[in-house]
């Protein structure tokens, strides 16, 4: 067991510093260099570190600094990007065997193209299960090497819970961004499913997929994702000054197998919420979320036997079992079990949310306990894939709570298209430091 976690700094104060230029973008890229050859070793959350390239950048922003010529809210602040997320001039292998020799992407995703115009440099790509399934990678948790990171943006928790970089890109089809921020102790906001582009992103299962934000406090997250949100939805209304939404506690029999210290950690959350003069209530789910777990699996299997069929043509030694093993049971699958798969996940989100208020939050616990032991497993997923399914947005809110010496957090979904409204809640929630 080795531990290796370190704050990596607030977003805001960063760009803050550097506008002001108190802080040299040069010498932050540098600092987050040495660090990363301190943790590489023990935790590993890096695929591939772009140094020259982010130095060289890095010297840019400074002399735009200088002159006050600052891009955006990001400006000078290095960040990582998950390994299925294109940068060009860098390899997007996916952590798939197949594309370990795969030619450098020509051009960025959109979202690194809206990073960087805010302002950010790519410091490199951060570790990724396979093709953001379950097939783990090398990243480790840094609280402790002994256990999981979490998946499948395992690098992406891994490196800011490290204080390698303060922002990294995820993604999310089941629990893929909220659940390594829960493991690794820190925060994440995965916007509403799909609201985001993915191009230059390579899918697993398209309707869901959708891009995150890590950063070590929910502040750092959000902030993160209004860097890059897409103009649009910065025209949703936040929300209003002396609103104080309800939040719900759905009883649903999935999460019984809760721990006694996620039960806690989870029950002193709601407390602290009722103190800052929230109402907190229970309801019963309108639908249960056992069904929208098996409908959730079905779809994806379905959707990336098919994105993903060229691996078939790959020898079996270079594709991960478990990848392989689900694009097997997803070709079993007719198109017209799939269609109606998911015209009942169309039908259980109108029937869930119709039960609720469009300005409800929903609070629950964000994983039945803390990262477990071993690297041949990313966790459990299932607490927290209904919600992707639902479709609103997601934050993990930290706790101060631990369990056998690693994080608890919970996490906070709300309306799909609620996002700046629930970027609001979530700061009030998890106030700035």
């Amino acid at each position: 067991m080795q531990t290796c976690t370190q704050d990596p700094g607030r977003l805001r104060d960063l760009a803050a510093s550097i506008k002001a230029k108190v802080l040299s973008p040069a010498d932050l890229v540098k600092q987050y260099l040495d660090r990363i050859a301190v943790v590489q070793p023990i935790a590993e959350p890096w695929r591939e570190v772009d140094a020259e390239r982010a130095m060289a950048v890095a010297a840019e922003r400074e002399q735009q600094a200088a002159r006050g010529d600052i891009l955006g809210p990001l400006h000078g602040i290095p960040i990582g990007i998950k390994d299925i997320i294109d940068v060009e001039g860098l390899p997007t292998r996916c952590n798939c065997r197949a594309l370990q020799d795969i030619a450098p992407a020509k051009a960025d995703a959109e979202v690194v193209l809206a990073l960087k115009a805010a302002g950010a440099i790519v410091l490199g790509k951060v570790h990724t299960t396979e093709f953001a399934f379950f097939d783990p990678s090398p990243a480790r948790n840094p609280h402790n090497t002994d256990h999981t990171p979490g998946g499948s943006s395992s690098g992406s928790g891994a490196a800011v819970a490290s204080g390698t970089v303060p922002m990294a890109l995820g993604t999310q089809t089941m629990a893929s961004v909220n659940r390594p921020a829960a493991y690794c102790g820190i925060s994440a906001f995965k916007p509403s499913t799909r609201s985001m582009s993915g191009f230059g992103v390579a899918p697993l299962a398209p309707s869901f997929d959708t891009i995150g934000f890590y950063g070590w406090t929910v502040d750092d997250a959000v902030y993160a994702y209004e860097a890059a949100a897409p103009f649009g939805t910065r025209a949703v209304a936040p929300l209003s000054e002396d609103r104080r939404p309800r939040i719900v506690i759905i009883d649903d029999p999935l999460i019984a197998d809760c721990s006694a210290d996620m039960s806690e950690a989870f029950e002193a959350e709601g407390e602290r919420f009722k103190s800052m003069g929230y109402g907190v209530e229970r309801q019963s789910s309108p639908v249960p979320f056992s069904r929208l777990g098996e409908l959730h699996w079905a779809a994806m299997v379905y959707e990336a036997a098919r994105t993903l069929a060229h691996l078939k043509d790959f020898p079996e030694d270079e594709v991960g079992r478990r990848l392989r093993e689900a694009l097997d049971e997803g070709a079993a699958i007719s198109a017209e079990r799939y269609i109606a798969r998911r015209a009942e996940i169309n039908d259980l989100r109108a029937e869930f949310f119709a039960a609720f208020g469009r300005e409800d939050a929903f609070f629950w616990p964000a994983t039945p306990g803390p990262a477990p032991k071993g690297l041949d497993s990313t966790g459990e997923p299932k607490y927290i894939a209904p919600w992707t399914v639902l479709g609103g947005p997601v934050v993990t809110l930290p706790t101060d709570r631990r369990s056998n010496g690693l994080p608890l957090g919970c996490i906070l979904a709300g309306y799909p298209a609620t996002d700046r409204w629930m970027v609001t809640l979530a700061r009030r929630l998890c106030p700035p430091e």
